[in-house]
């Protein structure tokens, strides 16, 4: 079902560190508000469903919101 490489996409070179887009940049993914979070709700919801319609449409917004945005 995955297939992992272990390289990066975009290889990059940090030469200096920047703490405020760094804390800007792991909310928008993981934190309250982000993709992440986003994605694990609406997957939780679909189990609460009452019909097999809304199940799906959440089982793909869920699945949608969790895929990084590099791979759309």
């Amino acid at each position: 079902m995955w297939i992992y490489e272990k390289k990066l996409q975009y290889p990059i070179r940090v030469d200096t560190t920047n703490p405020t887009l760094a804390a800007m940049i792991i909310e928008q993914f993981g934190g309250a508000d982000g993709e992440l979070s986003a994605g694990m709700r609406y997957l939780s919801q679909r189990w609460s469903m009452p019909n097999n319609r809304a199940v799906a449409t959440l089982n793909d917004i869920g699945t949608e919101e969790c895929v990084p945005t590099g791979y759309q």
